[in-house]
């Protein structure tokens, strides 16, 4: 094993070996006292010595002592200075066993040796631990006036990890307290830092900072088991009380050993919306799609493209792309093209409201499964617009379904929303009948033989089209105001992230459960959210304050909007499954082929943009929507 090219390793080293020499000896010495001299004469103690002295350098260079840095000695270097020094222990015990059977040494003296070597290999390294700990925390206190005091949330293992960082002469933070977001290890502390409180007493612990002159500027989050409910009262409670909001990376960046900078990153919105990862059977949904072909529509969207990206990290034997986008179809192709270099992958141009295209797509690559994520779901350009998305949500969906059927897919996963429940507007209403066509074909298949169809429903993404966050962004960046349709509006959200991992999830689940057929997979989406109460969180985060640097204003609702969504109509049965974070709905069902005639009276209305015939179409199928003329161009 040879040693680093480092002249500090080396001297360790150097350092050790003489200590190993010098152990021998007194261990000698403590056992037999004057005697070790007389022991000279009956065995050459120089020989022994020796021997002993090279037994450790062999162990020593085995067991990688000289990768760690003296300066951060722990209970790791301990550890493996105790097997360093039990091997020399052991390996010059069996080699004097095949020179001379012990008989001329004691037998407590390797016992006392052990102690001794290894005292004199760890003591020196912790002391000079400690006379560097001394004059960095002097430097230290004579920096803390520069450096930002922050309040921690957490009491756990990455609190830890920040407060040993903060201990870096360099380092931007210091911190002057613990808050326990559990309640418990109140009154303990971790590494000289006090637990001072639990969260909800965070106005009486700054106080008392305050009064001892340790105010704390900055609320640092260091456990991530919060929910986004949690972090809305965090963000809430340190506007209240002057305080920016922030916290560390989940995934650490700091080394044991190594002097880092405390890192941190402001909160994002998915912080204060998320909520506790649902627990995902996995192998499942390997098991779906590994080896198997997929095609996924509307692939370059914003729910289409994760979709692509999580499929392909399951390893299917073909991935098809299929988007009518061509920028967005060259971006996800270019993407995937590098995360798995080795796939095959097939980027198609196409619209599903084109039934050749589709039909040859399918018959083409004839994938096992199908994810239809293709749709136009910006309500008020739907509502403008009632003919073009009537024939991408309803007609598309329906080619899309037919062309599956025809060419032998296992399965179509049918991506829906909750606009359609109760719908009020034409995405809604046009998306309710996608949902029907998919629950009547899943029926009609009821024999256990065909085409699986599977619906996942679930509430508003971030980030995705129509979504109210990139807006609020933009509006941000421009100085505002932002814009906020009414003050009692609410709505579901959920990471992109977590929903098509939910999605994914709901197909495996329902191909296991054959009871599930014809109905409605929906996402537990937690709890609404106000969206005005989201635009203040994010002027928040943005270190502005809501109503004083940035306005918001109330603009009325939209053609086709609703002040709250819902993920059930009032006669969908509920059904709790054993898969957490997954519910199931039981809509009224319809007959697949009236269904589908009624679709081609929509298809007609359509493709001659008579959009009055087509949103009467529309209400007869979707009794619960009351249709509205369009709006004047």
């Amino acid at each position: 094993m040879k040693l680093p090219p480092l002249s500090r390793a080396y001297l360790a080293f150097a350092h050790d070996v003489s200590m190993a020499a010098l152990s021998f000896v007194m261990a000698l010495y403590l056992r037999l006292g004057d005697d070790t001299w007389i022991w000279w004469d009956r065995l050459d103690l120089g020989l022994a010595t020796a021997l002993f002295t090279l037994v450790a350098a062999s162990v020593f260079l085995s067991q990688r002592l000289y990768r760690g840095v003296w300066r951060y000695a722990s209970v790791n270097d301990l550890v493996a200075l105790t097997r360093a020094a039990t091997l020399t222990i052991l390996v010059f015990l069996a080699l004097l066993f095949l020179t001379t059977r012990l008989q001329a040494l004691p037998r407590s003296v390797l016992l006392i040796n052990w102690f001794v070597l290894l005292a004199l290999l760890g003591g020196p390294r912790f002391i000079y631990r400690t006379f560097k700990d001394h004059h960095r925390n002097r430097r230290r206190a004579q920096g803390d006036h520069v450096r930002v005091p922050v309040l921690l949330v957490g009491a756990g293992d990455e609190a830890e990890l920040f407060i040993r960082a903060a201990h870096s002469p360099d380092a931007e933070y210091r911190a002057v307290g613990l808050l326990s977001s559990r309640g418990a290890r109140v009154g303990r502390h971790i590494h000289g830092i006090d637990v001072l409180g639990s969260t909800d007493e965070m106005g009486e612990v700054v106080a008392a900072l305050k009064a001892k002159g340790q105010a704390p500027q900055r609320l640092v989050i260091t456990d991530h088991r919060l929910d986004g409910s949690e972090v809305r009262q965090l963000l809430d409670d340190a506007d209240r009380l002057g305080m920016t909001l922030a916290r560390i990376p989940r995934m650490m960046d700091l080394k044991d050993g190594v002097e880092e900078r405390v890192t941190m990153r402001p909160i994002a919105v998915e912080d204060l919306l998320g909520r506790p990862q649902a627990v995902l059977d996995r192998v499942s949904m390997e098991s779906m799609i590994k080896g198997r072909r997929v095609l996924v529509t509307g692939a370059g969207g914003s729910i289409g493209s994760e979709l692509v990206r999580q499929i392909s990290d399951f390893g299917p034997a073909s991935l098809v792309l299929f988007e009518a986008c061509e920028f967005n179809l060259y971006a996800i192709d270019q993407e995937i093209s590098l995360r798995q270099p080795g796939m095959e992958l097939v980027p198609l141009l196409g619209d599903v409201r084109d039934p050749v295209r589709v039909g040859e797509a399918m018959a083409r690559y004839r994938p096992d499964l199908v994810f239809h994520a293709a749709a136009l779901k910006h309500v008020p350009m739907v509502e403008y617009n009632p003919d073009e998305g009537i024939l991408t949500n309803c007609v598309g969906t329906r080619l899309v379904a037919d062309a599956c059927r025809a060419n032998g897919v296992s399965l179509m996963v049918q991506i829906s929303t909750d606009k359609a429940v109760n719908p009020t507007n034409v995405m809604g209403a046009s998306k309710r009948v996608a949902e029907m066509y998919a629950q009547a074909l899943d029926l009609a298949e009821s024999d256990g033989g065909g085409t699986r169809f599977v619906t996942v429903r679930f509430g508003n993404v971030l980030g995705s089209t129509g979504s109210v966050v990139p807006l609020f962004q933009k509006q941000l960046a421009e100085g505002g105001p932002l814009t906020v349709t009414h003050p009692d509006m609410t709505r579901y959200f959920m990471t992109v992230r977590e929903a098509v991992e939910l999605v994914l999830q709901a197909s495996a689940f329902g191909i296991g459960h054959p009871a599930y057929r014809g109905k409605i997979f929906v996402l537990d989406m937690g709890e609404p959210v106000k969206i005005v109460h989201l635009a203040r969180q994010m002027i928040r985060l943005a270190g502005l304050r809501p109503d004083v640097d940035v306005k918001i204003t109330f603009t009325g609702l939209r053609p086709g909007e609703k002040l709250f969504e819902e993920l059930f109509h009032g006669s969908e049965p509920t059904i709790q499954t054993e898969m957490p974070g997954i519910l199931v709905a039981e809509p009224r069902a319809a007959d697949a082929a009236e269904l589908g005639a009624a679709i081609d009276g929509l298809e007609q209305a359509c493709r001659r943009h008579d959009a009055d015939s087509a949103l009467a179409g529309l209400g007869r199928l979707v009794p619960e929507y009351a249709a509205h003329p369009p709006p004047p161009n």
